[in-house]
């Protein structure tokens, strides 16, 4: 007997590899491995490596090593579920994340950039993109790519900088599916982030440095003078804003939102700036800048989108303490990039049952909720086949139905 929780996600995997023009091709034994995987990833709990993988699933270790070696297009098959669930107000958020890994042997070795530890420390890189339902206010993966050595990204004449940006304009069709606004934290307010974005028809949302030299957009009326009219008029005093330049967008009980169309120096453009005056009872207590490039975009709009990015760090959160996002086994390219997106990809998956039900349920997502649902399936359908018991009698469903809710924080 497949439990209600593992014949629902094992359906909805299945209906998309075989609905999906881009997974014709895959041979029905790749599919079974493929939904196999996806629901180890869901429902095992501790490390997920080969050697686990083997213990809990169908395979050989042998195979799942052989398996994560062939290509699969994660970017296509996470397009096709979060179609399904996400609403029309959505963006583009894309962000690095640390893997710490020992050994000089694995591809994409070197030290990087750690958030928790503050520091560089030595592992592995990934550049990950996610949808951001603004509404739902959640994030779902789209696709992960390892960052790959230094000396190979040197090679190419790049930094790591613009290898994140050709990541961006490489991709720029799948992520145009969705959103034409893309959004990073400040690290990436930089030129070549800007014009690469920018280059795909896409536009850019993000945070600035305090003391990023803007300068207010000359609005008078031409001399006639001879020489070259006048562009500019002084620059922007972030602590002292010309409220007859700015336009008060938003004011409620903790914040006050300004935004205007500047100049950027750092980026040679036009940008609509967002000013966020944060306040605790009549005083100030912080003061942020966000800009995006698209005009259009009213100042409450860019503080919503640009805070709204966070999500993709909590994507991160529950994959590497649920999903095993840290605990890849391989050192070889392939491997890792499968391990990488499968761990991701898992969290999309409860996902999709949470926003399927949220309006039944109204509560807020818990992967560590959704683990425990799975493992008690797992665990349930091996009592159930080894011990021959009837599941469908009523006795038996109740008790099946209070066990797959055993050990849920909210049951």
């Amino acid at each position: 007997m497949i439990s209600k929780a593992n014949k629902a996600v094992n359906a909805l995997i299945m209906s998309i590899l075989q609905n999906n023009t881009a997974f014709v091709s895959l041979q029905k034994s790749r599919k079974r491995f493929i939904v196999n995987t996806f629901w180890l990833f869901l429902c095992v709990k501790g490390k997920i490596n080969f050697l686990q993988l083997e213990r809990f699933g169908t395979c050989c270790e042998q195979t799942y090593r052989e398996q994560f070696k062939e290509a699969f297009d994660f970017c296509s098959f996470n397009t096709d579920l979060i179609k399904q669930v996400v609403s029309s107000d959505t963006i583009v958020a894309f962000d690095p994340s640390f893997i710490p890994k020992a050994g000089k042997s694995t591809y994409g070795g070197s030290r990087y950039w750690s958030g928790v530890a503050k520091s560089a420390k030595w592992g592995l890189d990934i550049c990950g993109f996610a949808v951001v339902d603004v509404t739902k206010n959640t994030a779902l993966h789209l696709k992960a790519w390892q960052t790959p050595p230094p000396p190979e990204i040197e090679g190419k004449e790049q930094t790591l900088l613009t290898y994140y940006a050709s990541l961006v304009t490489d991709n720029a069709d799948k992520f145009l599916a969705f959103s034409t606004h893309m959004v990073a934290d400040a690290y990436f307010s930089k030129k070549p982030v800007v014009d690469a974005v920018l280059s795909v028809k896409l536009n850019f949302i993000s945070r600035l440095r305090d003391d990023s030299h803007l300068k207010y957009k000359y609005i008078g009326q031409r001399t006639g003078l001879k020489g070259a009219p006048k562009k500019y008029t002084g620059r922007i005093d972030v602590k002292n804003l010309d409220i007859d330049y700015f336009s008060l967008d938003t004011s409620l009980e903790n914040v006050k939102i300004y935004s205007a169309t500047v100049y950027s120096k750092a980026f040679k453009r036009d940008i609509k700036l967002a000013v966020a005056v944060f306040l605790k009872g009549d005083e100030e207590v912080a003061r942020k800048l966000y800009f995006s490039t698209d005009l259009a975009l009213d100042g409450l709009k860019i503080v919503r989108y640009y805070r709204s990015r966070f999500q993709i760090e909590f994507l991160y959160r529950d994959a590497k303490q649920f999903t095993s996002l840290n605990t890849c086994q391989a050192r070889s390219k392939n491997q890792l990039e499968f391990h990488f997106n499968a761990a991701l990809t898992a969290v999309n998956l409860a996902k999709y049952d949470w926003i399927k039900t949220k309006g039944e349920k109204d509560k807020a997502f818990s992967m560590s909720d959704y683990k425990t649902l799975y493992n008690n399936s797992l665990m349930i359908e091996q009592f159930i086949s080894r011990f021959a018991i009837n599941p469908h009698t009523v006795k038996n469903q109740k008790i099946i139905k209070e066990l797959l809710e055993y050990g849920k924080i909210a049951a």
